[in-house]
């Protein structure tokens, strides 16, 4: 019998529960010469096979090649019902790398770019009673300065802090039935103060949108409003008020209905802003205790082999006593966030953006659309309190950042979204931001300290940042509320490879390790003007062993040591 991974519906925020889900065996071939358009590969068997939702690169997939594959096909058979054809078929890729073309037998429904987002096409009309054939081709360059790339390396080996690639499939296929008229989207604005949730849907067809949230079974909201155009906007009072809190959670159930159609969802009552230097969660200042996440697996590279992997990932984070993480270089599953959602867990939601040329205008059509899939997918987790489109634009080949690609994309991302804080490019180089964020690889505490008890003193970076050229004159201060998104990243090998890559003097002892890391830390949480920190990094990720756990998620000390340190009350919290 077949085994199939990742059998959980994948977006539990929009579940319907006519579906079927489509991982397991496919056929694949890779198309070395990419003219398989051309040749017409999608109408014969293709000459291997592949289990998805696992990229080619990964040894889950079956495939396990780690070489550039700029052209990949994928094949599989489905088969529909003559009564299932009365409604709408849709088809969801939960993510394919990079640009991915959808042909049903053997005819060419569309075209997705982005190697991060979530999409689905309307498969109805290509569709006949029985057996039908389902093919998808993925194209993927990283090295051509087009496409957004993240951590994955743009040479043949992994080197520094960038991994293995991701080619191809690499999040879960799926065939949903959908009545003609249904729920196409949903925004949740939640309000604490007033125990509310005003809900913004965007539809098909006339119908009337009904909504009922429950808290722990019990009925404690209803609302209904009729179809007024394009989208259906409604308040619900709710007659419970439970926070979402850290380390908590608390998630109400929502029940959609409109018309035939049915979305189970939930939501969380929660509320972020920023007052002066502080990050307020629900009228409480918070001190944002974070960590930094690639989100890879020694198996299945960018995708978990279980959901329980994606669970573990966030509760040995809060075992160290991190309350949060920076998403770093990567869209983060569906799945993965309604976890954090459901345990309290805060994060930055982020792009990969590394890889594509950020130096010309043409990177805002290269980078923008996707990105805004990313944000109006992931708008109503609880959990993202911030967005983060860019990270670290270097200079790349002697030529600076475009700076209205920078501002541009901010300015889309708050128009998307006034909800959360922005930060247009962590660590630099800022052009206009809600956060003033800094990356500080220091590694002695002494020099560190100085660096930030002069920034509190002065009120000014002219001082902190006098030290770094890359950064001077580049991205000027303008009293925005600051904290360090990266600092640590101290090696330690803990599995005796003898080689490795991290920041700075790898620690001759333990101790010395635990003290550095405590000197730094405390630096961060004793600083007044300090709202929050993010660690360099949670675990291994191949030859980077600058983790607290190992790349297999062993612990490298004993993770009581950290919790002690990182949960100490800091300066600015109430």
């Amino acid at each position: 019998m077949e085994k199939i991974y990742r059998k959980e519906f994948p977006n539990p925020q929009f579940e319907r529960k006519n579906w079927q889900n489509l991982n397991g065996e496919w056929e694949f071939e890779i198309d070395k010469s990419n003219s398989g358009e051309e040749r017409k590969i999608y109408e014969n068997a293709l000459s291997g096979k592949i289990i998805v939702p696992f990229c080619p690169e990964s040894k889950l997939s079956g495939v396990h090649n780690v070489d550039f594959m700029n052209s990949v096909w994928y094949r599989k058979e489905i088969e529909v019902s003559a009564e299932s054809l009365k409604n709408n078929i849709f088809i969801h890729f939960g993510a394919v790398d990079y640009k991915a073309t959808l042909f049903v037998n053997n005819k060419k429904v569309g075209t997705h770019f982005g190697g991060y987002t979530s999409f689905y096409f309307n498969i109805t009309k290509y569709l006949t009673a029985g057996k039908n054939k389902i093919c998808l081709h993925a194209e993927d360059d990283n090295r051509s300065g087009n496409q957004p790339a993240g951590k994955q390396s743009d040479r043949y080996h992994s080197y520094d802090c960038d991994y293995t690639r991701t080619t191809g499939i690499w999040q879960t296929v799926w065939i949903e039935f959908v009545p003609k008229r249904h729920i196409k989207s949903v925004k949740y604005f939640p309000n604490y103060k007033e125990s509310t949730l005003t809900i913004e849907a965007e539809c098909e067809g006339c119908e009337t949108l009904e909504a009922k949230a429950a808290f722990d079974g019990k009925t404690v909201g209803e609302a209904s409003a009729e179809y007024t155009g394009s989208s259906v906007v409604l308040t619900m009072k709710l007659s419970e008020t439970h926070l979402w809190e850290l380390g908590r959670g608390g998630l109400y159930d929502l029940e959609l209905t409109y018309g035939e159609d049915k979305v189970y969802s939930y939501f969380g009552l929660r509320n972020v802003w920023m007052d002066g230097m502080k990050f307020m969660l629900n009228g409480k200042s918070v001190f944002q205790r974070l960590v930094l996440d690639q989100g890879f697996y020694p198996d299945g590279i960018y995708t978990a082999k279980c959901e329980e992997d994606l669970i573990n990932d966030i509760k040995i984070s809060m075992g160290l006593g991190f309350n949060g993480a920076r998403l770093h270089q990567k869209v983060f599953e569906p799945r993965f966030l309604y976890h954090c959602d459901r345990l309290g867990y805060m994060v930055w939601g982020e792009h990969g953006n590394w890889g594509l040329n950020h130096t010309k205008v043409d990177a805002l059509h290269q980078f923008l659309p996707e990105w805004i899939e990313a944000v109006e997918r992931d708008f109503n987790h609880p959990s993202i309190i911030g967005w983060c489109p860019f990270n670290e634009t270097w200079d790349l080949r002697g030529n600076r950042q475009c700076d209205a690609v920078i501002e541009d994309v901010y300015k889309a991302t708050k128009a998307l979204d006034k909800t959360r804080p922005c930060i247009d490019t962590s660590g630099h180089f800022h052009v206009i931001t809600d956060i003033y964020d800094v990356h500080d690889y220091e590694q002695d505490p002494t020099v560190f300290k100085k660096t930030y008890d002069d920034f509190a003193k002065y009120k000014t970076l002219e001082y902190s940042l006098e030290k770094n050229p890359a950064t001077k004159g580049r991205q000027p201060y303008n009293d925005e509320a600051f904290f360090v998104s990266e600092y640590g990243g101290m090696r330690w090998d803990a599995e005796n490879t003898g080689t490795g890559w991290g920041y700075g003097n790898e620690p001759k002892t333990e101790q010395e390790f635990i003290e550095r890391y405590k000197g730094l830390t405390d630096t961060l949480l004793d600083n007044e003007k300090m709202f929050g920190f993010c660690y360099t990094q949670l675990y291994d990720v191949e030859q980077e062993i600058n983790g607290l756990y190992t790349y297999h998620r062993k612990p490298k000390f004993a993770p009581e040591i950290f919790r002690k340190i990182n949960e100490r009350k800091a300066k600015i919290e109430d």
